[in-house]
């Protein structure tokens, strides 16, 4: 996969490099030369242009990449332009950051795909940690349902998926456990090696270092968080 981020200031970058590091083919592209300098080594290709310039962007192929991410924040009419431009040049799914309502509204309007709300999501993350500071990952796929990765607690430990009661008393979904494997390494030392069951079975045990991954509705993952934070 080939994608293109526009605007190399904090999130930008960072998702300029785990793309690449997750394995895409990353043209990371900024006005400012120093932020390009900066991650040239850490992506497929850094670029210093004006992303508002039709010549410019056509000189670097843009219209090639499968997704193009407008990471611009603070220059909301540079963001607005920079999404006109590549829906004009042909990249099919252009995902773009917004700051406010209005920005949103404006980038959906002249044709972004997805609009990112990076202070709002942020807003989201910090709550879940304070309120359910258990959940290691979250992941919301659809509106009101998440997958969830989290460790249950000395509650659950050493019982079996049906005596944990999860599904029954939650009405959540056990899709996978995460272990901790002991063996001895090649020098003699005591080492963990992590496994995927990614097909649990009903008497499959529940260890104090796993990582549980479940599915199912916010408003039940709620009760499950509120009963982890009790016991």
């Amino acid at each position: 996969m080939q994608v293109a981020v526009i605007g190399l200031g904090t999130f930008g970058a960072k998702t300029a490099i785990r793309l690449h590091e997750k394995g895409a083919e990353v043209i990371a592209i900024d006005m400012d030369e120093d932020l390009v300098d900066k991650i040239k080594d850490r992506v497929t290709h850094a670029v210093s242009i004006d992303v508002t310039d039709e010549r410019a962007l056509r000189s670097i192929n843009i219209s090639d990449v499968d997704v193009a991410v407008v990471a611009i924040g603070v220059h909301i009419e540079q963001s607005i332009l920079a999404v006109t431009m590549l829906r004009k040049l042909g990249v099919g799914r252009v995902i773009a950051r917004a700051t406010s309502a209005i920005h949103e509204h404006v980038l959906y309007e002249i044709g972004a795909s997805e609009v990112i709300k990076v202070e709002e999501e942020m807003g989201e993350i910090v709550a879940s940690k304070i309120i359910a500071p258990h959940v290691l990952q979250r992941y919301n796929f659809a509106a009101g349902y998440s997958i969830v990765e989290l460790k249950l607690g000395k509650n659950f430990e050493g019982k079996t998926l049906v005596e944990s009661k999860i599904r029954q008393n939650y009405s959540l979904n056990i899709v996978a456990l995460q272990k901790r494997v002991p063996y001895i390494a090649e020098d003699g030392k005591p080492a963990f090696r992590v496994e995927i069951n990614d097909c649990p079975m009903p008497m499959d045990v529940i260890e104090a270092d796993d990582i549980v991954v479940l599915v199912g509705s916010e408003k039940n993952f709620n009760k499950l968080f509120a009963d982890l934070q009790e016991s």
